[in-house]
């Protein structure tokens, strides 16, 4: 009788036993379970970014460096503002009137010859003095037929006439005009807004190939412009 009893008990417990949940043992300190990376979870709104290492700063910078070398050179060098020798600008297809004889020209019209150009005014004083700088300078080279020195009149207050009596009383004999406006203009943006301040006596030389080379601001003696212009003038076609 007591056999039999210890055998149900012993029956009941391992029936016990079998259906009883498991236990999972506790997990060391923080190791088993990686912290969640997915940036789509609630309340969790952080993007994680890779880290920039220096030899990727390095290698994007060659890459820039390469890129903006590459446009460079497909340009044809006009990024730099240079332009084939073959052109010219527009002002110097520009008809004007030489006040001293009523004849038409332009500076096309001149070529191969170096011509000395001054933007001026008639009330100016500075530019006054920057002629006779001029005509003692025609004093020093003699006649020649391969240099042109020519005055514009760039203020918009004074016309043909009242320049030609000016050139008159102080014996200024070269060519001397009153540009349009469209040429002042053009002249203004391609060497510098002080072509339009008469005071500031600009001048620039067109050598024999049309190209114009801006001189220092303020009055040149006649010395100081006949050493500007030897080189242009020993200079062949």
């Amino acid at each position: 009788m007591r056999l039999r009893v210890f055998t149900v008990l012993l029956f009941l417990s391992m029936l016990m036993a079998a259906c009883a949940p498991a236990v999972s043992a506790p997990q060391a300190a923080g190791d088993a379970m990686p912290a969640s990376t997915d940036s789509s979870m609630p309340g969790d709104n952080s993007i994680e970014t890779p880290a920039v290492t220096p030899q990727d700063m390095q290698s994007g910078e060659t890459m820039l460096g390469e890129s903006q070398g590459s446009m460079g050179e497909g340009d044809s060098g006009q990024s730099m503002g240079t332009e084939p020798a073959a052109d010219t600008p527009a002002w110097f297809d520009a008809q004007l009137t030489n006040v001293r004889t009523g004849e038409a020209f332009t500076i096309n019209d001149l070529q191969g010859k170096v011509i000395l150009v001054e933007t001026m005014a008639q009330w100016c004083t500075n530019c006054l003095a920057q002629q006779k700088q001029v005509l003692s300078l025609h004093d020093q080279l003699g006649p020649r037929d391969d240099f042109v020195s020519l005055g514009l009149d760039i203020d918009p207050n004074e016309d043909a006439e009242h320049l030609k009596t000016y050139t008159d009383k102080h014996d200024f004999t070269w060519m001397y005009a009153v540009p349009p406006k469209e040429v002042s203009r053009e002249i203004s943006l391609l060497y510098g807004d002080q072509f339009l301040n008469p005071p500031s006596t600009p001048m620039l030389i067109i050598d024999r190939q049309g190209q114009a080379h801006p001189l220092p601001f303020g009055i040149k003696s006649a010395d100081d412009l006949h050493a500007a212009l030897q080189p242009y003038l020993d200079g062949g076609m």
